[in-house]
C-alpha cells in the first residue's frame, strides 16, 4: 500500500518507514525540485479543510504538491479517464494522443510513450500525470521545476482503487475519488458474488493475433478470478512473464469454454476470424458461441471503467454455466 499523506501528518512522516509501490513502470526516480522529498509544515494561513500542501507516495517517489493543481497534463489513458471520472476534468488542460475517453478530454498529439518534454512544458502545467517513465520524462521535467505524478500500471484491483484515491488527494478531489473507489469497490464484489462458480469455465483472454496471452498474475488475470475462471495461459511455456506467445495447437488443445478478445478495435479480430485460424474451427467457444468480443479500451486500462469490463466478464460467465 502507498498511503496518501497530507502535509499536515508531516510530523509523522520521520517515523514512517515508506513501502515500495510494488507496481510496473520502472525503477522510482527521485522527486523533482517543485515535489519535495518531505513535505512542508502546515501553515496557520493554509486551513486544513483546503487539503494542501499534499504529499503522495507514488511511482517517483514522495511527491508533495504546494496547492490544487488548476493546469492538468495527463500522458495516460488511464489516467485520464480517472481525473475526469474524481471531477478534475476542469483542471485538466491537455491530455496525450491515446486519451480517448471521456470525449470531452482536451486530447493533444502529446505522447506517453515518445514523451517530448519541450511540448509538454508549452502547456504550462503545474501537475503532469503519467504512467510510464520513458525516456526518463520524470526526472526531465523536474529539472525544468514541473511536478510529476508517475502513477505505475496496476497489478491489482487494490492498487487500481489505491492509485485514483491519489489521484483525488493530488489535485482537491479527494471526497469524489473516495465516492468513486467506493462504488468501484461495491460494483465488483456484487458482480463477483453473482457469479456461478459451479461450473470451472475455463478461458483464453487474447491481447493479439499472434497470438499473445494474459495469465492470472496480471491484473486483467484476476479480474477474470473473480468468476472463479481458470486461465488456459497459465500452464503455457514462458509464462512467468504474465504475458505468454501461445501457439494455435496450445490453444486448440486446451480448447477453452470462454475467449475473450482484446484486439477487436485494433486488430479486427472476431469469433469469424478466429474459426479460419487452424485448428480453431471446432474449438467450444466458437462452435457454442462463447467467444466476447470485448472493448479494447476497457481491456488494458486500470480506471473506473474495470466495472463495465467486468460487467461483460459477468454476463458472459453467466451466460455459459446457464447452458
Amino acid at each position: 500500500m502507498r498511503p496518501v499523506r497530507t502535509a499536515f501528518a508531516g510530523a509523522l512522516l520521520g517515523t514512517l518507514v515508506l513501502a515500495g509501490c510494488g507496481q510496473t513502470g520502472g525503477t522510482p526516480a527521485t522527486p523533482s525540485p517543485a515535489a519535495s522529498s518531505a513535505p512542508a509544515p502546515a501553515s496557520s494561513q493554509a486551513p486544513a479543510a483546503a487539503g494542501f500542501p499534499v504529499t503522495i507516495e507514488a511511482g517517483n517517489g514522495q511527491v508533495t504538491i504546494a496547492k490544487k493543481p488548476e493546469r492538468i497534463v495527463s500522458l495516460s489513458a488511464t489516467h485520464t479517464e480517472s481525473l475526469f471520472a474524481i471531477g478534475a476534468g476542469p483542471q485538466v488542460v491537455a491530455v496525450d494522443d491515446r486519451s480517448n475517453f471521456p470525449p470531452e478530454a482536451p486530447r493533444t498529439d502529446l505522447s506517453g510513450f515518445k514523451p517530448n518534454v519541450e511540448a509538454i512544458v508549452a502547456k504550462k502545467p503545474d501537475l503532469v500525470v503519467l504512467s510510464d517513465d520513458l525516456d526518463k520524462v520524470v526526472a526531465e521535467l523536474g529539472k525544468v521545476g514541473v511536478p510529476v505524478l508517475l502513477e505505475p500500471a496496476a497489478k491489482t484491483l487494490d492498487e487500481a482503487y489505491e492509485e485514483i484515491a491519489e489521484l483525488g488527494a493530488a489535485t482537491g478531489n479527494k471526497a469524489k475519488a473516495d465516492e468513486v473507489v467506493a462504488g468501484m469497490r461495491t460494483a465488483m464484489d456484487k458482480l463477483a458474488a453473482e457469479a456461478p462458480k459451479d461450473k470451472k469455465l475455463t478461458y483464453y483472454h487474447e491481447l493479439d493475433q499472434t497470438p499473445y496471452a494474459a495469465t492470472s498474475q496480471t491484473f486483467i488475470g484476476q479480474v477474470y478470478a473473480l468468476f472463479g475462471l481458470t486461465n488456459i495461459a497459465d500452464k503455457a511455456p514462458e509464462a512467468a512473464g504474465g504475458y505468454p506467445k501461445l501457439s494455435a495447437e496450445f490453444v486448440a488443445q486446451a480448447d477453452p469454454d470462454l475467449i475473450f478478445l482484446a484486439d477487436v478495435k485494433c486488430c479486427k479480430q472476431s469469433k469469424e476470424t478466429l474459426a479460419e485460424r487452424p485448428g480453431w474451427a471446432k474449438l467450444s467457444a466458437i462452435a457454442d458461441d462463447r467467444v466476447v468480443e470485448l472493448d479494447d479500451d476497457l481491456a488494458s486500462r486500470w480506471g473506473p471503467r474495470i466495472v463495465q469490463l467486468a460487467e461483460t466478464v459477468g454476463a458472459a460467465v453467466a451466460k455459459a454455466g446457464a447452458s
